[in-house]
């Protein structure tokens, strides 16, 4: 029987390039490996977890789906079971933002251009993980917000292109995902956050406009940016030399403790 995803992994199946390879990289009890592989789509899916545990309840998945002759099971750490050039996307989803771009430093192959697509559902700080990637040189394909059990996820896919880019903290804190109808339902969930967040930030600074205009309602810009098409790069921004960046809301949470 083949297992149901929620919306999160239904998502992320959706944004993985089709009839290439792909790596479902800490698959845990392996739901989003099985569905992948019984779909036919992919000449090789790969499944791996870092525990014994968790890959031998993605092996009985696998069996009980009926295709455990078209998945490869591996344990191990991160990327360090692929080889650069083995699959053409890699899925990380359920773990921190930090946990996915430390995965993502271990492994400089996946930054380079012409390198897999990365489709990531971060647990946790997507605004900080949007930051890290355009800052790092990777461009969005898809930002996608979904609802499940009864929180907010975004669904990332991005790839790398070596252009650096220098996010706002709307664009951090939205990304695209106001160009989906669940956009609206998203962005008052991240709004919610704010008042605490403004606390930790000094009256009169830029961040601090930010936020209050957020807070007041007002169009952000990241409600007007578009579409960024198959991982294309933005557009380099204009930026004034000398301003110093602003901080990431886990530097605005720890400035609260």
């Amino acid at each position: 029987m083949l297992p149901t995803l929620d919306a999160r992994l239904s998502a992320a199946a959706e944004l993985v390039r089709p009839g290439e390879p792909v790596a479902d990289i800490g698959c845990d009890h392996g739901k989003l490996t099985a569905v992948l592989a019984a779909s036919g789509k992919y000449p090789k899916v790969i499944g791996a977890d870092l525990r014994p545990g968790p890959l031998a309840k993605a092996e009985q998945t696998l069996e009980y789906a009926g295709c455990k002759d078209r998945a490869e099971l591996r344990l191990g750490d991160g990327l360090s079971v692929l080889s650069p050039g083995e699959v053409s996307t890699i899925v990380l989803a359920g773990v921190s933002a930090q946990t996915t771009w430390e995965i993502i430093e271990k492994a400089p192959w996946v930054s380079a251009p012409g390198g897999p697509r990365l489709v990531m559902v971060p647990a946790t700080r997507h605004s900080d993980l949007r930051r890290w990637l355009w800052e790092h040189g990777f461009a969005f394909a898809a930002d996608r917000p979904v609802q499940a059990a009864g929180r907010w996820y975004a669904v990332m896919a991005a790839e790398y292109t070596g252009r650096v880019y220098a996010p706002t903290f709307a664009e951090c804190l939205f990304g695209s995902t106001g160009e989906w109808p669940e956009g609206k339902g998203y962005a008052d969930w991240q709004k919610a956050k704010l008042p605490r967040m403004r606390l930790g930030v000094p009256d009169g600074s830029a961040l601090a406009q930010e936020i209050d205009s957020l807070l007041a309602g007002l169009p952000s810009q990241a409600a007007s940016r578009p579409a960024l098409p198959k991982g294309e790069p933005l557009a380099k921004p204009v930026t004034l030399r000398g301003l110093p960046r602003p901080p990431t809301l886990g530097e605005v949470a720890a400035r609260q403790r």
